[in-house]
């Protein structure tokens, strides 16, 4: 209703200015087809107020009368509402319209989404790939320095930017969740915690399996028990610059020689956690690392079904791999 009464108000102004003439002409271009032919995006910076928009929207033959334009905006009471973004106007878009996109921030939405697991050569891979960024990423992050989740940006954003955020994110995260720990961990910092979530990231992608998984590691690193987990391995011999072939990470399946590997990272070889992370895990491992589930587990294999099945005891898992290896089988 106060829309409808400031869109009044603006007629009526342009009566007492101009006269029925000057009314009518008013009107017509706020309605009527703009002078746009094809659609069009342009970037309206923080800051720029609605003058500033209406110059840019003219240069940019968006529309025709830049004064009707900051008239329109001041009198319908939006121009203080006009959001910064990347906008597309489509063709023909009449000044109601405009303002309408620019009042509700019916912005271009680009986004790299990131999934979890994801080592930080593989990040830097799709940040230098995504179109409408600007730069190259040369420098690889620190592993697990990046969170993993949907990133937003404009064109013409720096690569270099997307990944100073991603790790922001990371940082801010990991304080936020530590203040929530369980007090009995087996580990004292943060770094430990992200290196050990990184793990739980790559043995499982069932989420209700997480905490079960890191209460597993709690229960061997409290014991002294080799962690004893492929992920860590792959990342031994890889250094996180993957295959992405369809064959695995590797391009093939990880032998048993490859269990001898002389790395830190090789959990076979040497007990405790690696040096640092394999991975990087998102919200739900860290949380899971941080608060795991408390049970006697200390050993799981998979168990066909995109799960695994857990055990207390050597003798119950030599028997849960038994059920994996005919099922392996049986699949090939």
């Amino acid at each position: 209703m106060q829309k409808t009464l400031a869109f009044i108000a603006f007629l009526m102004a342009l009566a007492i200015l101009g006269g029925g003439g000057a009314l009518v002409y008013g009107v017509k271009t706020y309605v009527e087809p703009g002078p746009l032919t094809d659609d069009k995006t342009i970037i309206i910076e923080r800051g720029t107020g609605v003058n500033g928009i209406a110059a840019m929207l003219a240069e940019n033959k968006i529309i025709a009368h830049p004064y009707i334009f900051r008239i329109a905006a001041r009198l319908t009471n939006k121009h203080t509402d006009l959001k910064a973004g990347e906008y597309e106007f489509p063709a023909r878009a009449n000044m109601a319209t405009i303002l309408g996109m620019l009042e509700q921030g019916l912005v271009v939405n680009h986004g790299i989404t990131l999934r979890e697991g994801l080592t930080s050569w593989q990040v830097v891979q799709i940040i230098n790939a995504t179109e409408k960024l600007e730069g190259t990423v040369t420098d690889i992050p620190l592993e697990g320095s990046l969170l993993p989740e949907t990133y937003h940006f404009m064109t013409g954003d720096l690569r270099a930017d997307k990944i100073t955020e991603m790790q922001a994110a990371m940082t801010n995260t990991i304080n936020e969740l530590w203040e929530t720990r369980r007090a009995d961990l087996p580990f004292t910092t943060k770094a430990q915690a992200v290196t050990l979530a990184s793990i739980v990231e790559k043995e499982t992608g069932v989420p209700s399996e997480r905490a079960r998984i890191a209460g597993v590691f709690v229960n061997r690193l409290r014991a002294g028990m080799p962690l004893q987990t492929d992920p860590t391995v792959i990342y031994a011999l890889t250094k996180g610059k993957i295959k992405d072939e369809g064959m695995g990470p590797l391009g093939r399946r990880l032998l048993s020689k490859d269990l001898a590997f002389d790395s830190p990272y090789n959990t076979y070889k040497y007990p405790g956690l690696p040096p640092g992370p394999i991975c990087n895990p998102g919200r739900a491992a860290l949380e899971a690392t941080l608060n795991p589930e408390t049970h006697e587990y200390i050993y799981f294999v998979a168990d066909g079904t995109g799960g695994h099945a857990f055990a207390k005891t050597l003798a119950e898992h030599n028997a849960n791999v038994a059920k994996w290896r005919k099922i392996r089988k049986e699949q090939e």
